[in-house]
């Protein structure tokens, strides 16, 4: 089942002394992809800035701004209106891990299948990742890889920054979805399957009455290369679908930070993010 989506996302900054120029760049606008079409999407700045948007080397929408105004708060606010798809099936004509490790697969994917900042090797990890390959076909794999990722992380907020890498997050066993995802692209990656981290928003409730808004979330979850990318949610345990927000797509959480920039004057203090999302239809 299809649904429709409203959200609006907003972060702030306060600053301690007046800030007289900064440059941002933002990615809170969904993606249109074939599971996904965005229908509405507008960025609002508090100060108001004039804003350009262009697309990065990760195929992401970014809304970029820069103020030269004295300002001691910035407020960005993302609203959209998203029609997503239900959670599709893994794709029946899987190659096998022979085709997956071959030359063509390991060059056009080279990128999801090196380590990154936040998805570094580890020789735990990578013998967990071959004895989890050797019991499963890659069709079977993924989500076996979340059992794993979740016998072995609680989750639990604060515990972790956007920083921590996967190994961090492994050896506190705890973390949240971020960490989730990182660790499972760790393993994907180790067992020789491209994989990409997807970053985005999902509705907590599969029984959402329409026209209800509730507090929403900023989420990550993984996509594998099975022939095409199939999405996996590993914190929940369930492939990714009409709950599930695409917005952004990289290696790690470090090709798709919601909003990052740079500024002139003192030191600045977060306002929070928060995330209301009202199932449409």
């Amino acid at each position: 089942m299809s649904w429709q989506i409203r959200i609006e996302h907003s972060t702030g900054y306060r600053y301690a002394s007046p800030v007289l120029s900064s440059y941002n760049e933002v990615r809170i606008i969904p993606q249109t992809a074939a599971s996904q079409l965005t229908l509405e999407a507008t960025v609002r700045t508090e100060p108001a800035a004039t804003t350009y948007r262009y697309w990065d080397y990760w195929g992401t929408q970014v809304t970029a701004f820069d103020l030269h105004t004295p300002h001691t708060e910035l407020v960005v606010t993302g609203r959209s209106i998203v029609q997503t798809a239900a959670a599709p099936q893994p794709p029946t004509d899987v190659p096998t891990w022979e085709r997956l490790g071959a030359d063509p697969v390991a060059d056009e994917f080279v990128e999801y299948l090196r380590p990154s900042a936040s998805t570094p090797e580890h020789p735990e990890l990578s013998a967990a990742a071959r004895d989890l390959a050797a019991r499963h076909g890659p069709r079977e794999f993924i989500p076996a890889v979340g059992d794993w990722v979740r016998e072995r992380l609680a989750y639990r907020r604060g515990t972790t920054g956007v920083h921590t890498s996967a190994v961090e997050a492994w050896r506190r066993r705890e973390g949240v979805c971020q960490d989730f995802a990182h660790l499972a692209l760790v393993l994907m990656r180790a067992a020789g399957m491209p994989a990409r981290y997807v970053s985005g928003y999902q509705h907590p409730s599969a029984a959402a009455e329409v026209g209800e808004t509730v507090e929403g979330q900023s989420h990550a979850w993984v996509e594998g290369w099975l022939g095409q990318w199939w999405g996996f949610d590993p914190t929940n345990a369930v492939p990714a679908g009409e709950q599930h927000v695409v917005v952004a797509r990289g290696r790690d959480y470090n090709d798709v930070p919601p909003v990052r920039g740079v500024f002139s004057g003192g030191t600045s203090t977060s306002l929070g993010v928060t995330v209301a999302v009202t199932r449409l239809a």
